[in-house]
């Protein structure tokens, strides 16, 4: 452009114009011009600064899955602490700080050697573990490192190795092998005397006495007898059986003792004029409740009261005592003013089919079962039994709340 306005001006000159003229107005065009013209600045770029990669951290997504999922698990790291625990693990251990090492729940020599020799060599282990309160229960605990996406990505950088530890319940199958054991082995012993009984019985109506009438109505009163005896066995058994499957579920029902303990007096009272015995019920004029099962708890106390009544008929009266208390647990007293029993047999009387007296257990019609079945149903109900016997002076079962 300056060069165009250049040889215009040198033109115009060389026509005629003056060159005052043609150089003012060259002057002016070239202002113009200038004035126009882009200002170039050279300015250095400053260098760009890449973001650093952010680290991933993969808990959050393994916690929200473990939520899902109905068995106990926790998530640990390198140092045996716990990130995560879903809520099954806080029902069965209680809660613990995000942080917490594992041994402020868990003790099991067995399940932290587990988890270090994991943490050690990579590789998942599980071992067998069970828990005794509040009730026995036996689990599958299974440690294992935790594969997560861009683990093993060199440029991902990872928030550190993280270790998945679960707990699966065994305790049912564990408990339906040993009630097939026991039932086996109880029901072959304890059954095999009446069975005897019955065959020699029924071989002596078939020879004998085929043709003597008072000898079938006796042995067959007798078979009767056993016969029924078996059936009260067996009854018991399977009622044994059944509360071991569910004795680690307790109970939720609110029930009140007061209108409980009177219907399980009125039913026994046909026995209790049978064997001559008074029962004299203590109780307050409030509602007494607990958490139970309505049935289970009759089946308690119709035990402890029908044993009263049939062991300790030489006292003529059982009293039963109600007691609550706002600050001491539920108590109920069964008392009997019998003969008592020795002190070396009250740890055992609880254990199946063992008798103070096996004549004496047999001649009552008992099992040998009752105690048993009232300690498996207080072991549910969470409550305990306590005996105290006085030889001469009577017996008392108190169960506690």
């Amino acid at each position: 452009m300056i060069v165009l306005l250049s040889l215009l001006a040198i033109g115009a000159a060389a026509g005629g114009l003056g060159w005052p003229s043609v150089l003012v107005a060259w002057l002016l065009l070239m202002a113009v011009v200038l004035a126009r013209r882009p200002t170039i600045v050279n300015v250095e770029a400053p260098t760009a600064e890449l973001p650093e990669p952010d680290v991933y951290d993969p808990l959050p997504t393994i916690a929200a899955t473990l939520a899902a999922i109905d068995s106990p698990a926790f998530v640990l790291d390198a140092e045996v602490n716990v990130l995560a625990q879903n809520r099954a693990a806080e029902r069965l251990f209680g809660v613990l700080p995000a942080g917490a090492h594992l041994t402020g729940r868990l003790r099991s020599p067995g399940i932290l050697d587990m988890v270090r020799e994991t943490v050690a060599t990579g590789e998942p282990n599980q071992i067998e573990h069970s828990e005794r309160l509040p009730s026995e229960r036996v689990f599958i605990v299974r440690v294992a490192p935790v594969d997560y996406p861009g683990r093993d990505d060199p440029m991902r950088p990872v928030a550190g190795p993280l270790y998945l530890m679960v707990f699966r319940d065994i305790s049912e199958l564990r408990r339906i092998d040993r009630m097939r054991s026991d039932f086996v082995a109880n029901a072959s012993h304890e059954l095999r005397t009446p069975l005897a009984s019955l065959r020699g019985f029924i071989e002596t109506l078939q020879g004998p006495a085929k043709g003597d009438p008072k000898a079938h109505d006796r042995f067959l009163g007798i078979m009767f007898d056993q016969a029924t005896r078996m059936s009260r066995l067996v009854d018991d058994l399977l009622s044994l059986s059944r509360l071991e499957l569910k004795a680690h579920i307790a109970p939720d029902q609110t029930i009140d003792l007061v209108p409980l303990i009177g219907h399980v007096r009125d039913a026994l009272l046909p026995l209790a004029e049978d064997v001559g015995v008074e029962i004299v019920l203590h109780m307050p004029d409030t509602p007494v409740h607990v958490l139970g099962d309505r049935d289970e708890l009759v089946q308690v106390f119709e035990n402890l009261i029908e044993n009263a009544c049939k062991y300790g008929q030489e006292g003529k009266r059982v009293d039963v005592y109600v007691r609550h208390d706002a600050a001491k647990a539920v108590e109920v007293s069964v008392v009997d003013s019998g003969p008592g029993i020795p002190a070396e047999h009250v740890p055992r009387l609880t254990e199946r089919f063992y008798r103070v007296s096996v004549a004496d257990s047999r001649s009552k019609k008992g099992t040998g079962l009752g105690l048993a079945i009232v300690k498996h149903i207080l072991t549910r109900h969470r409550a305990r039994l306590i005996v105290k016997s006085e030889i001469d002076k009577g017996t008392e079962f108190t169960v506690r709340f």
